[in-house]
């Protein structure tokens, strides 16, 4: 199907299959010195960016594959079915891209079909971030989970925390949303806190104001860990 320009890969049931929804929130951010690299790079050829949103700067060897139908998309569909042929890419970049996807692995398995033999791939997922839905936030990963995803498909050539996503960016992160949704004195009392208050054990800090008034939804945000209760159907 063709929306425009565009071609429109993402069917009802594909929406269902992957939790694609429509959403009002827009992702933007402009390409880091690492992924200008490998798009120069690649001038002669085709890079993927897998899960682009909505791109400041649009370079014609790139193509934008996205579930949103932003000005710069070129492809819509779903990271869990390429709609391109095996070995299609020279390079494809996912960034910041499969922790909102239901299935990683298979979107995994999808980026290493389409790069071509000897073809590159940068891919950045979050580990210590705060919940953030563009519209679903399903995963976070430790640098081994994110090797895992590919080393059975790829040969790992570097892997690296960049200097935009070092801890520093979870520290402040986590404080700046924590005081976001605070209010009057508790505010403040979370505000004037030194470093070494932190320092103590948590269960000496539980019943501080500033603890129990975060909402549920800023517990959820921010949470250590979530607990799920379920049971099967007779």
């Amino acid at each position: 199907m063709r929306r425009g320009a565009k071609c429109d890969f993402l069917t009802d049931d594909l929406r269902v299959q992957t939790g694609a929804t429509d959403t009002s929130a827009i992702s933007a951010h402009g390409y880091d010195p690492y992924a200008v690299e490998l798009i120069e790079g690649c001038r002669d050829g085709l890079v993927l960016d897998c899960g682009a949103g909505k791109r400041p700067v649009y370079y014609p060897n790139v193509v934008n594959f996205e579930i949103v139908n932003y000005d710069t998309t070129d492809v819509l569909g779903a990271g869990e079915l390429l709609p391109f042929k095996d070995g299609s890419f020279d390079a494809v970049l996912s960034l910041s891209v499969l922790e909102h996807v239901r299935d990683p692995f298979q979107c995994a398995a999808e980026i290493a079909r389409v790069l071509k033999p000897g073809g590159k791939l940068i891919c950045c997922v979050p580990f210590l971030q705060p919940l953030h839905g563009y519209p679903h936030h399903y995963y976070n990963m430790t640098g081994e989970g994110l090797r895992a995803l590919f080393e059975r498909r790829l040969h790992i050539d570097r892997h690296i925390v960049p200097r935009s996503t070092l801890p520093l960016f979870s520290l402040t992160w986590f404080v700046q949303s924590w005081a976001r949704v605070l209010r009057g004195d508790v505010r403040e009392q979370f505000l004037s806190l030194r470093m070494s208050d932190l320092l103590r054990q948590p269960e000496e800090l539980q019943d501080e104001r500033w603890v129990t008034e975060l909402s549920d939804e800023a517990n959820f945000e921010l949470a250590s860990a979530t607990m799920l209760f379920a049971h099967k159907e007779a």
